[in-house]
């Protein structure tokens, strides 16, 4: 069993210093629209930020693709120690409502990458943090639906304050790196309608797809165990392609 994950300067360094020797992977844009995510690391409480009270309901998990065995659509009990932020999207949006999110958005006209995520980051969850707190990027990843996402990391503190802005955000998560690095983690699916394989990451009783599944695999394989893998090919489930 691997050493647990601790809060600190020493991990603060070692994400850093592995995200610095990445060779990162940009993609043109072509006719796409360039986006930019926070991936914002901060520590948790298992008890004070391990709740889910919005649980998706059985008809949402219908259109997952594999393996259902087992889903409860929570991912209550998922936090302790270093942990990312990660949103469930306002029901009333018009795209991807309800889904599980990094904040982030599209970067406005210009605008640069890492004040893009910043902005988005205090726009969404009132979570203001300076370009000192950026660690890295990770790869590009091209979306079904039109985008390229390019992932900030950023070090969040231990407890920042946060106001989520409820027309953007339903709830916030703290999910730890334990959950991030168990050993089913992560599976694919082939589906009939790509030869690529969608990428799944259990969190609790429920299941992350891409693009922010892509996004948190490499943040584990890169920033935390020093891999270089690609994911830009990890495909989406059907019902993320709109």
């Amino acid at each position: 069993m691997s050493e647990p994950h601790v809060f600190g300067d020493a991990l603060r360094a070692r994400l850093a210093g592995n995200l610095s020797t990445h060779e990162r992977l940009t993609i043109d844009l072509g006719d796409r629209r360039h986006a930019a995510v926070a991936v914002v690391v901060v520590d948790s409480d298992e008890v004070e930020h391990g709740q889910d009270r919005h649980a998706f309901p059985p008809d949402r998990m219908a259109g997952i693709p594999g393996d259902r065995t087992g889903l409860t659509g929570s991912i209550a009990g998922t936090a302790g120690g270093p942990a990312v932020l990660l949103t469930r999207r306002a029901a009333k949006l018009r795209a991807h409502a309800g889904q599980w999110a990094l904040p982030g958005g599209r970067i406005d006209d210009g605008e640069g990458v890492l004040d893009a995520a910043r902005r988005e980051l205090r726009e969404e969850l009132g979570l203001s943090l300076d370009e000192t707190d950026v660690l890295g990027l990770l790869d590009d990843y091209p979306t079904r639906s039109g985008y390229v996402i390019t992932p900030v990391v950023l070090w969040g503190g231990a407890d920042p304050a946060m106001t989520p802005n409820p027309d953007e955000v339903l709830s916030v998560h703290r999910v730890s790196f334990r959950e991030l690095t168990r050993a089913d983690s992560p599976r694919f699916v082939a589906i009939p309608e790509s030869d690529r394989p969608v990428v799944q990451l259990p969190v609790g009783g429920d299941l992350i797809h891409a693009p922010t599944a892509a996004v948190l695999v490499q943040l584990r394989w890169l920033a935390l165990e020093g891999r270089s893998d690609r994911v830009a090919d990890f495909e989406q489930p059907v019902f993320a392609w709109r």
